[in-house]
């Protein structure tokens, strides 16, 4: 677990017993996915690297900080990780936003890839994959498999809720990817849904069945 990172801000934590609500509506659900993707990609960026840079302000010129280093590339998997997007690049402008479409075989319970849009310059890009539930984990380790086929190295691994499955999964398909979550909860059902969770959140984001 030491590439996990619960992260457990009385912020965060409030908002994600609002979004585990069966009561809560669609529109305010969106909005809590919206608002906890940004409170999670402000410890998912703690390591970024800055360079010193020269500010005029008003009165005065003065020293401060500006990031530099890698650029980002954010990489929802659709369709839920949509959801995630908005939150992350109100935050970071400039990111880059790839889509790979992924649906889960509901005997098998393994991914099927459908779509895969890149930024030309991947592999030269950190990369934050969005997924807001690691269920069984194979979404994400095969979204993570097809961008390292592009060539990308350096990644992390955004959700709100996790499985301990899931997390096993992607770890041992790749070791070197960073998972930031909200929570880590009991364990999948025999449909290979999060208990407790919070549903479907794709179905939950959109107000479909």
């Amino acid at each position: 677990m030491s590439k996990v990172f619960v992260v457990d801000h009385p912020l965060i934590q409030h908002k994600v017993a609002i979004l585990r609500d069966r009561n809560t509506p669609h529109k305010e659900f969106r909005e809590l996915v919206e608002e906890l993707s940004m409170l999670l990609a402000f410890e998912a960026t703690r390591d970024l690297r800055t360079r010193d840079v020269e500010v005029e302000t008003p009165l005065a010129r003065t020293r401060g900080k500006s990031i530099a280093g890698y650029e980002l590339a954010v990489v929802p998997i659709l369709r839920a990780g949509l959801g995630m997007e908005p939150g992350i690049t109100k935050l970071m402008p400039t990111a880059r936003v790839g889509h790979v479409g992924i649906w889960r075989d509901p005997e098998t319970l393994e991914p099927v890839t459908y779509y895969v849009k890149l930024p030309p310059d991947i592999a030269e890009r950190e990369v934050m994959v969005l997924d807001p539930m690691l269920a069984t984990g194979g979404s994400a380790a095969e979204c993570v498999r097809l961008i390292k086929e592009r060539g990308a190295t350096r990644f992390k691994l955004m959700c709100l809720i996790a499985a301990p499955e899931g997390i096993a999964r992607v770890h041992r398909d790749h070791p070197d990817v960073v998972i930031y979550t909200a929570a880590v909860d009991e364990r999948l059902n025999d449909h290979g849904y999060i208990l407790p969770g919070l549903g479907d959140a794709g179905d939950r984001l959109f107000g479909t069945r």
